[in-house]
C-alpha cells in the first residue's frame, strides 16, 4: 500500500509567495509515517489549524497550534496519531487506509481573513487474480468488482477448475495469497427414493425405501417429516444405510420421507416420498353414553371409529338394518324402540371391519327422574 501525494498551491497574488504542502516521503507503505511539510508561510501569523477533509467544521477538526501561547488544541477528528509542529507541518503516524483523502490547512494572520490550502492523499492498492499460475482469461462469464477485490464466475464449466490466487500490490511491495482450488463436477447426481409400497396396510405390510444412486464411500442420511428418524425395533438398515426397511408398519410410520447423500465433495437431497399407512377401523365409539330414555323423547346416536381412509357405517336395531350412515335418529320413541343397537364400521380399502353395540331401554315418563 502507498500514499500518493501531489502538490496543490493556495491561491495568492503572483507577487506573494504561495503556501505549499509537500508529502515526505512521496510514497509511503501502510503502517509507516508521513509528514505534511508546509512551505512559504506568510508573516504576522497567529496560528494554524488542520482539518480532515475539505470541510472546515468542528466535526472534521483535527488539531491547531496557537503561536503566541505555543498551545496545541485537539479536535473531534484527532486520532492520537497526528502531531502538529510550530512550522504548521503535520505528522501522521502509522497511516491506514482510513487516512486516505483530503487534509485542509487553515492559516490565521493578524488583520487578515483566514486562508486555507488543501492537500489530498490517496492510499492505493492493486488486486490481481491468477488461475493455474496465469492471469485471468477474458470471458463474459468472469466479473470483477469495481476495486477488483471480488471475482464472480457465472455458469461455471470444467475449464474454470483449478487453483486460484489473488495478489495485493503497490509500488513498494506485493503479496500473493495461497491458492484455493475450485473443483467443478460435470453434473451433480440427482438423489431420489424408491419405495415398494406407497399405501401399506397396518400390521400386515413391510415397506422398503432405498436411496439412489449408489455411491461408494458416501454417507446416507434419512428424515421423516423434516426430522431425523426415531429409533424403532421395527426399522432395519442395510450396511451402508442406503436401504431402510419398516417391518409391520403402523400408522405412526405415515409421513414424508427424504434421504441425503454426502461425499467429501458435495451433498445432495432427495425430493420427499410420502408413505400412507392404511389402518382401522378401530372399535367404534357410540355417543351419547345414555342407555335409559323417556318415552316420547327423540333417540339420536352417533358412531365414530378411527380409520384411514374414513370408515363406512351401518346400523342394526334388534336384528333389522337401518339406513347407512354413522347416525341414528328416531323421533318420539316408544317401548318397542328398546333393544340392542349395533354400529358396524368398515374400511372399504382394506376390507377390515369392527363393531360396537349399545342396549337402549325406553321407560315410561314417570319412571325416569327427570
Amino acid at each position: 500500500l502507498y500514499l500518493l501525494a501531489s502538490l496543490l498551491n493556495f491561491w495568492n497574488p503572483p507577487t506573494t509567495a504561495q503556501v505549499m504542502i509537500e508529502a515526505q516521503p512521496h510514497v509511503v507503505s501502510e503502517g509507516k509515517d508521513v509528514l505534511l511539510l508546509v512551505h512559504n508561510l506568510p508573516q504576522n501569523l497567529t496560528g494554524y489549524s488542520w482539518y480532515r477533509g475539505k470541510i472546515k467544521d468542528i466535526h472534521h477538526y483535527l488539531t491547531a497550534y496557537l503561536i503566541d501561547t505555543h498551545e496545541i488544541i485537539f479536535g473531534p477528528a484527532y486520532s492520537g496519531r497526528e502531531t502538529i509542529y510550530s512550522n504548521a507541518s503535520l505528522l501522521i503516524e502509522k497511516v491506514t487506509l482510513n487516512d486516505a483523502g483530503s487534509y485542509t490547512l487553515e492559516v490565521n494572520t493578524h488583520g487578515d481573513r483566514n486562508k486555507g490550502v488543501t492537500r489530498h492523499f490517496t492510499l492505493h492498492r492493486d488486486y490481481l487474480w491468477w488461475i493455474n499460475g496465469q492471469s485471468l482469461p477474458i470471458s463474459s462469464r468472469l466479473q470483477l468488482s469495481s476495486n477488483n477485490r471480488t471475482l464472480i464466475l457465472f455458469s461455471v464449466t470444467e475449464n474454470d477448475a483449478g487453483p486460484y490466487e489473488c495478489e495485493v500490490k503497490n509500488p513498494v511491495s506485493a503479496s500473493r495469497s495461497d491458492p484455493v482450488t475450485l473443483n467443478v463436477l460435470r453434473q451433480l447426481p440427482k438423489a431420489s427414493i424408491t419405495i415398494n409400497k406407497f399405501n401399506a396396510v397396518e400390521h400386515d405390510d413391510q415397506v422398503t425405501l432405498t436411496c439412489v444412486p449408489e455411491i461408494g464411500n458416501a454417507t446416507y442420511l434419512w428424515w421423516v417429516n423434516g426430522q431425523s428418524l426415531p429409533f424403532s425395533p421395527r426399522m432395519q438398515w442395510s450396511d451402508d444405510h442406503r436401504t431402510l426397511t419398516l417391518h409391520s408398519v403402523t400408522r405412526n410410520d405415515t409421513g414424508s420421507y427424504e434421504c441425503g447423500i454426502q461425499t467429501s465433495v458435495y451433498a445432495i437431497h432427495s425430493d420427499p416420498v410420502t408413505l400412507n399407512v392404511l389402518y382401522g377401523p378401530d372399535i367404534p365409539r357410540i355417543s351419547p353414553s345414555d342407555t335409559l330414555y323417556r318415552r316420547g323423547r327423540n333417540l339420536h346416536l352417533t358412531c365414530f371409529a378411527d380409520s384411514n381412509p374414513p370408515a363406512a357405517y351401518l346400523w342394526m336395531a334388534n336384528g333389522t338394518f337401518l339406513r347407512p350412515g354413522n347416525e341414528v335418529f328416531l323421533p318420539k320413541i316408544t317401548k318397542k324402540n328398546s333393544g340392542r343397537y349395533v354400529c358396524f364400521a368398515q374400511n372399504l380399502v382394506t376390507g377390515k371391519r369392527n363393531f360396537a353395540f349399545k342396549t337402549i331401554k325406553v321407560v315410561p315418563s314417570l319412571a325416569v327422574g327427570f
